[in-house]
């Protein structure tokens, strides 16, 4: 079952509605739950007949700055600005860095001034050794979640004491995390103990933490019904997506390559009151005139959806 804190709602005529003191919505069900209405299991009818709301929320179309680690914080906010996107979530490798208070609360200051938000920090914390200088650039940067990795083993390869170390890790980080009123989410990945949905819900319940959210991604080579089933059980710990099409491997394509599932995907998001953002991470070729475009796409999917 999703933790407490996931299931601050109350069940209404219209629908789930947030508590007052609850953010984030969480439907109070098992993720493996099959669909009893015979709808596929990510499809959005199924959604709604597991408890979510019918009337889709509003996802934010934005930008992870690592798409364009080689442009300067203030041209990351033009392009975004210029593409018609709304929040970025900022990298803690180039743009933000753990520890630089003062650039953080800069790239802040100047992503609000532009009228966008800070979706989260996106760091690289891999649940091992201190947090604190990341959370300090978290609380300066005025990101509300703090994107962290599930360690540096995949799960096949994980020992028992891996992922007792990653777990207990999590949960100290997101305590101090919560003392800030911040939360934390994992990037849902390979190479980490979140590269399968059973490994991921299991560090989840290990580590006791109730401000612990994930993201979700396609996984690399995974077909396009693989991909949604993976989100279906996800959904009751979702905030945020990372879009991009990558196929059949690691070829980076045009977002409208992979329409089926990013459509459906974000369909289904949308019933998803958690689900904040949908940002958009890589395009093809690296290239950066690409970008605006693939802005486009991802908005008219967003409005399409609702």
């Amino acid at each position: 079952m999703p933790p407490a804190w996931y299931r601050r709602s109350v069940r209404s005529t219209t629908g789930w509605s947030a508590l007052p003191f609850s953010r984030s919505v969480r439907p109070e069900y098992p993720s493996t739950r099959p669909c009893s209405s015979g709808s596929p299991v990510h499809s959005p009818a199924c959604a709604e007949g597991l408890g979510f709301v019918t009337t889709h929320a509003s996802i934010r179309a934005g930008l992870c700055s690592v798409t364009l680690r080689g442009s300067s914080a203030d041209e990351v906010i033009a392009i975004a600005v210029a593409s018609g996107l709304e929040s970025i979530e900022w990298g803690g490798d180039v743009h933000v860095p753990p520890g630089d208070v003062r650039t953080a609360r800069d790239v802040g200051e100047r992503t609000r001034a532009a009228g966008l938000e800070v979706a989260s920090l996106g760091s690289y914390y891999r649940c091992d050794g201190d947090f604190g200088p990341v959370l300090s650039t978290a609380e300066a940067l005025g990101a509300p979640r703090v994107r962290v990795w599930a360690g540096t083993t995949g799960s096949a390869d994980a020992t028992a004491a891996d992922r007792e170390h990653v777990a207990s890790q999590l949960g100290n980080a997101a305590a101090h995390a919560a003392d800030l009123g911040l939360e934390l989410a994992l990037e849902f990945h390979r190479g980490t103990l979140t590269d399968t949905v059973e490994s991921t819900l299991e560090l989840l319940d290990r580590s006791g933490a109730t401000n612990v959210s994930c993201y979700w991604q396609p996984a690399i080579g995974a077909d396009d019904d693989t991909a949604l089933a993976a989100l279906a059980q996800l959904a009751p710990w979702l905030s945020a997506l990372h879009v991009f099409s990558w196929w059949p491997h690691d070829e980076r394509l045009p977002l409208s390559a992979r329409e089926s599932l990013w459509t459906r995907a974000l369909d289904f998001a949308r019933a998803l009151p958690s689900v904040t953002d949908a940002l958009l991470e890589f395009v093809p070729g690296d290239d950066l005139a690409l970008l605006p475009r693939e802005a486009a796409v991802l908005r008219a999917w967003l409005d399409a959806s609702e």
